[in-house]
């Protein structure tokens, strides 16, 4: 029979989740190099920035729960960049700004910190 503590499972599935936050990220990142390609009001534009702010909401959602166990300073830092990123994204759809490449290397700073 197996015996596995509390915490141990807990680790384990801490690094389930991050590991699904990566792959997620990892996505985001494909979609914006695709709509960099592709340039202003293409399809993949809309797509990257619909599954980006979808993304980055349910981010500030669980960042905002007071169960999450981060710490508070980078909960604050993360939901900070978060906003960012919508505003950012909003700003590319009504073609105020085209900075996919600064989206990009933001999302590979949060997905490597996720290691």
């Amino acid at each position: 029979m197996y015996k596995f503590s509390y915490a141990e499972i807990l680790e384990e599935s801490g690094a389930i989740n991050r590991e699904r936050e990566r792959l997620a990220l990892d996505h985001a990142i494909e979609l914006m190099q695709l709509a960099d390609a592709a340039g202003p009001r293409s399809k993949e534009v809309f797509t990257a920035v619909d599954y980006v702010q979808k993304l980055w909401s349910f981010f500030i959602k669980d960042l905002a729960d007071p169960h999450n166990e981060l710490a508070d300073n980078l909960r604050v830092n993360l939901v900070s960049i978060g906003l960012w990123v919508m505003s950012e994204t909003d700003h590319i759809v009504h073609e105020r700004s085209k900075n996919f490449s600064g989206l990009i290397d933001v999302t590979r700073t949060i997905r490597d910190g996720l290691r």
